[in-house]
């Protein structure tokens, strides 16, 4: 289980969100890239996994317009576009960061064999 981060924040102005995990790692994740990675049934097929959202349907400008945590495993985010249903657990935060070997999940050169789940 990964441990919950030490500080979240959110600059607005350039729609990062900011992770802090222990020792100080810290990821900068641009909203629309967490956006992309919600793995609510609206957005990933509760039956095969698929991915339901396209995320060039998701807008460059998309915002964070609040978020809160859900126990001590997640993070709720609630979006400009209207979505809210999203339910981020650390993990899946902590694999769309930057990795020991490179960029981060999901980006060109990422070179790792793991999907958000």
């Amino acid at each position: 289980m990964t441990q919950p981060p030490t500080a979240i924040n959110y600059y607005a102005q350039d729609r990062i969100l900011e992770i802090t995990w222990e020792a100080g790692t810290k990821a900068r994740l641009s909203a629309r890239h967490v956006r992309a990675a919600c793995g609510c049934a609206s957005c990933v097929d509760e039956r095969t996994g698929a991915r339901i959202l396209d995320p060039q349907s998701i807008p460059e400008d998309i915002d964070i317009i609040a978020m809160r945590p859900v126990g001590n495993y997640a993070l709720h985010i609630e979006w400009s576009d209207g979505h809210d249903t999203g339910i981020y657990p650390w993990e899946r935060l902590r694999l769309l960061g930057p990795h020991e070997h490179g960029p981060a999940h999901g980006q060109e050169g990422c070179g790792c064999h793991h999907e958000p789940k």
